[in-house]
């Protein structure tokens, strides 16, 4: 069969899907996440994830309508339902973790698989981040060692490095935190024969 196509350049999400054996080429989705995120203001935090990931899925698709094509969308929401993006800048980044500082938040990841442009199959999923309290003078050594890595990162961490340092506990799956709700994937790739069952 085909490889799957992964709408996404995320380094996290190829990284998992290597690990995991899953034979896939990837392509940049080509979205305007502004102007998308935009038109779906107001909409919860688990549906935008989802209707990002479809649109990413939907539109890689229309242009290789015969392969099986993988969108994939992350979102933070605040205890108080404000939904934060990827900082646009260094100072940003140092004002999303303050504010997330002491608190929880949740971190929706979103899997919708498209076919001849449209989706079969979806799955969405969230994980409860519990954030320890952060100085000032943390967040700016913090800061030193991750930035720029982490501005395409919404939440501004890396778990798989120096952000585990952020948290004193993680509700939900480890791969959800990395931006893909990979074991619910894995399994639908089983079932179209992508991987082996």
């Amino acid at each position: 069969m085909t490889p799957l196509l992964l709408a996404s350049q995320s380094a996290s999400r190829r990284a998992m899907l290597t690990a995991a054996g899953v034979p896939f080429d990837a392509t940049a989705a080509g979205v305007d996440e502004d102007a998308a995120k935009a038109s779906l203001a107001g909409t919860r935090p688990r549906d935008l994830a989802d209707a990002l990931a479809e649109l990413k899925a939907v539109k890689v698709s229309l242009r290789h309508p015969d392969r099986l094509v993988l969108g994939s969308d992350s979102v933070v929401a605040l205890a108080d339902g404000t939904l934060l993006d990827k900082p646009e800048s260094r100072a940003q980044a140092a004002e999303h973790l303050a504010r997330m500082a002491g608190a929880r938040h949740e971190l929706w990841s979103a899997a919708v698989v498209a076919e001849a442009g449209r989706p079969v199959w979806r799955h969405v999923e969230a994980a409860r981040m519990h954030v320890r309290p952060l100085s000032p003078a943390f967040i700016e050594s913090y800061l030193d060692r991750e930035w720029p890595a982490i501005a395409g990162c919404v939440g501004c961490y890396r778990i798989e490095g120096p952000g585990a340092q952020l948290f004193t506990r993680i509700e939900g799956s480890q791969f959800t935190v990395l931006g893909l709700p990979l074991l619910n994937v894995l399994d639908y790739l089983r079932i179209r024969g992508v991987i082996p069952a």
